[in-house]
């Protein structure tokens, strides 16, 4: 964990990068999958443009259910470099750390970071001054399709 908010990473060569700011709305959840399921295929990588989409909305929900206040936006980032895509997403709570439960069966919720641990080559938290930072990320391939 670090405890400041890194300015955006420059990109370089082939490296891409997008930046959303969102109100906390569960409309925006949606759109949030949208956009990083079009980014994969508009970068090449169709290929994981599912499970990327997948990523954004569980880190999209938890950030809404547990780390957005009133009035705050939630900013998801996007970033592909030559071996990773990764799915970032700021929200302003960063005393609410995420941690992966262990649902019973009939639990309505609870599930998000199990699948996200599953899907995801790496995830990590980063405590900012101000909020967290819950990112995911999917290995690349040589095949822009893999």
């Amino acid at each position: 964990m670090t405890n400041s908010c890194p300015p955006p990473r420059p990109a370089k060569g082939n490296d891409r990068y997008d930046a959303v700011s969102y109100t906390p709305y569960p409309s925006n959840i949606s759109r949030a999958r949208r956009r990083v399921a079009r980014l994969a295929v508009d970068w090449g990588h169709p290929g994981v443009a599912g499970d990327a989409a997948l990523l954004a909305s569980e880190l999209c929900t938890n950030a809404l259910l547990h780390g957005c206040l009133r009035d705050r936006l939630f900013r998801v980032e996007t970033s592909l470099t030559g071996t990773a895509l990764r799915v970032a997403v700021t929200d302003p709570r960063g005393e609410r750390l995420p941690h992966p439960g262990a649902p019973v069966a009939d639990d309505q919720f609870g599930r998000g970071l199990l699948i996200v641990r599953t899907l995801a080559n790496r995830w990590a938290v980063e405590k900012l001054t101000v909020g967290k930072t819950v990112w995911a990320e999917l290995d690349m391939r040589g095949d822009p399709d893999a």
